[in-house]
C-alpha cells in the first residue's frame, strides 16, 4: 500500500477583529473552517488556495504569505493531513456566485468566538493557523516553487 497523505491549502484572512471561516456540512455535522480545500492536479499551491478561497466563500483571495505547514492525523478515517496556509487580502465577494455543495456560507468569527465554540471547529488546524497568524508568522512565497522556476 502506498501512503499518499492529503495535501491541503487554507486561507487565513482577518478583518477587524474577525477572521474569516467557512460553516459547512461535513458528514451530517456542521462545523467552521478555514476556507479551505484540497491541491487539484496541475494548480499551484498559490492556485488551489485562491480558487478554495471563492469556491466556498464567493471572496476572490490575494496570497500575500505562509503562515505554516501543518501535519494533522485523522486517525477515525486513517488519514493524514498536510495543509499549507496563507495569509493574505481579501477583495470583492460575489454575492451571485453559487457556493461548493455542504457549504452554508463565510462566517465571520473572534478569536473568543472560535474558542466558545471549539468543539464546533471542523479540525485542531482551525485554531493552530489562527494562532500562528496572530503570532506574526510570516514566511515568504518565494519558499515555494513550482516546475524549475
Amino acid at each position: 500500500m502506498i501512503w499518499a497523505p492529503h495535501v491541503t491549502v487554507a486561507a487565513v484572512v482577518e478583518e477587524n477583529g474577525r477572521f474569516l471561516l467557512v460553516e459547512e456540512m461535513v458528514g451530517g455535522r456542521r462545523c467552521f473552517n478555514q476556507p479551505a480545500g484540497h491541491w487539484d492536479p496541475g494548480e499551484t499551491l498559490l492556485d488551489a488556495v485562491v480558487r478554495e478561497t471563492l469556491e466556498e466563500t464567493g471572496y476572490t483571495f490575494q496570497p500575500e504569505y505562509l503562515t505554516g505547514v501543518y501535519h494533522w492525523e485523522f486517525p477515525e478515517k486513517n488519514l493524514t493531513y498536510l495543509r499549507f496556509a496563507f495569509g493574505g487580502r481579501l477583495g470583492p465577494r460575489d454575492m451571485s456566485r453559487a457556493l461548493d455543495a455542504g457549504i452554508i456560507g463565510p462566517a465571520w468569527l473572534t478569536p473568543g468566538e472560535v474558542v466558545a465554540r471549539q468543539g464546533e471547529m471542523r479540525s485542531v488546524m482551525v485554531q493552530r493557523c489562527m494562532a500562528d497568524y496572530q503570532a506574526g508568522k510570516r514566511y515568504p512565497l518565494d519558499l515555494l516553487h513550482a516546475g524549475v522556476d
